[in-house]
């Protein structure tokens, strides 16, 4: 359902904001995957996870930075938690919106990589998107 338009947009190092039942809105990292799955990591005991055991659905949203054309995607759809690949794609997402060289950013990931994580993966069963 993700166009190749949309995934080259949603590759870039945009923040996506993510809704789950019940709970606030929160701006994330993401990833967009080759199959169409939308990614994101996360604590184990995070209250988006708890939220998600309740109710899998969760919608992300992404949109062009100021300056750009107006432009969106969002993505709704069931979501799973993964207890593998975490660390892994906490590692490629502080790559791309980071510049590790930085001793306080690679601090960060350090600290982030001790976390116990999970991987939030969205199926899309429902894509928008606006191009002006």
């Amino acid at each position: 359902m993700l166009t190749p338009d949309d995934l080259e947009f949603l590759r870039r190092p945009l923040h996506g904001f993510l809704t789950v039942a019940d709970g606030p809105v929160r701006p994330v990292w993401f990833e967009a995957t080759d199959d169409g799955t939308i990614q994101l990591f996360t604590p184990r005991e995070s209250p988006k996870v708890r939220r998600l055991k309740n109710d899998p659905r969760a919608s992300i949203i992404v949109a062009a930075p100021v300056g750009e054309r107006e432009r969106w995607v969002s993505v709704s759809g069931r979501v799973t938690v993964e207890p593998d690949g975490a660390h892994e794609l906490a590692a490629r997402l502080a790559e791309r919106y980071w510049d590790l060289e930085d001793p306080a950013h690679a601090g960060e990931l350090a600290g982030i990589q001790t976390l116990d994580l999970v991987r939030l993966v969205i199926r899309p069963e429902k894509v928008g998107r606006y191009l002006m």
